[in-house]
């Protein structure tokens, strides 16, 4: 006899729920054996934990770009940001004892000043390794245009490189483990260490909440009264992850992209 469709559907529905409420019972069976077969004093094995995502490393203009898409589909803020002020740049500098000096020499300067006196010191210690920073006098140095706190630091770098801190082996760290690796060395702060995590590791999730461009960046795409506190900051950018670098670089990219229409603009 042949079915209808309509009852043949039924059928198979009724079909359906039969394997499933078989198979429940199968496993409910085999739950209940398994447990009896666990001797005295064993515990049921544990699930597996899930392993962390890997973290995404930043390493050309694609990634960046990656990331802005990404940042665009979820954040009307950043958005706005990467319609006014374009694609950020990619800003990647070299891992290790260069890159950490060159990140101490740029502090606090103007980006043609950091430039500078980064050639005139790289000129001076030939080949450029903690080694021949310590062979260098303090006199050396301030000639490069250096200020005593940044010579100390730099010292205090190339003593820590020298005792056995492997810099290149920081890659494999978590970003706390590698930020309490470098605040260690003194002179050293948790800006310093967000930006190597940052630029010179590449790290897409990175971010430099202590930043005072940073800051006002936020606070000018959020139109915010105020400018956050890194504290207030890290807590805003938790809507970023897991591509906080380049929203970082879109923020930084946006606050010059203000200044430069401010310089612009006549009074």
């Amino acid at each position: 006899m042949r079915l209808s469709h309509r009852a043949r559907a039924r059928a198979e529905a009724r079909c359906v729920r039969s394997v499933a409420d078989s198979g429940s019972k199968r496993q409910g069976r085999a739950g209940k054996v398994g447990a009896a077969a666990l001797g005295p004093g064993e515990a049921e094995p544990r699930p597996r934990r899930r392993l962390p995502p890997v973290p995404r490393i930043i390493v050309s203009e694609a990634d960046v770009r990656d990331g802005v898409r990404a940042l665009r589909r979820r954040c009307p803020t950043m958005r706005m940001v990467h319609d006014a002020a374009g694609d950020p740049p990619l800003r990647l500098r070299p891992a290790g004892f260069e890159g950490l000096a060159r990140i101490i020499v740029g502090q606090q300067l103007s980006v043609a000043s950091a430039s500078a006196i980064w050639l005139r010191t790289l000129n001076l210690c030939q080949p450029f390794a903690p080694e021949g920073m310590q062979a260098l006098a303090d006199g050396v140095l301030a000639s490069a245009g250096l200020s005593r706190p940044k010579i100390r630091t730099l010292r205090a770098i190339s003593l820590a490189c020298t005792s056995g801190l492997d810099l290149s082996a920081l890659k494999t760290r978590s970003d706390a483990e590698i930020a309490s690796a470098l605040t260690a060395i003194n002179g050293i702060g948790p800006w310093t260490a967000d930006i190597y995590i940052m630029f010179c590791l590449g790290r897409g999730d990175a971010f430099a909440a202590g930043d005072l461009a940073l800051q006002i960046g936020a606070q000018q795409a959020l139109g915010l009264k105020a400018r956050p506190s890194a504290q207030e900051l890290l807590a805003i950018a938790e809507r970023w992850r897991p591509w906080r670098g380049v929203a970082a670089r879109l923020l930084w990219h946006y606050y010059a992209h203000r200044k430069q229409i401010a310089r612009a603009t006549p009074v």
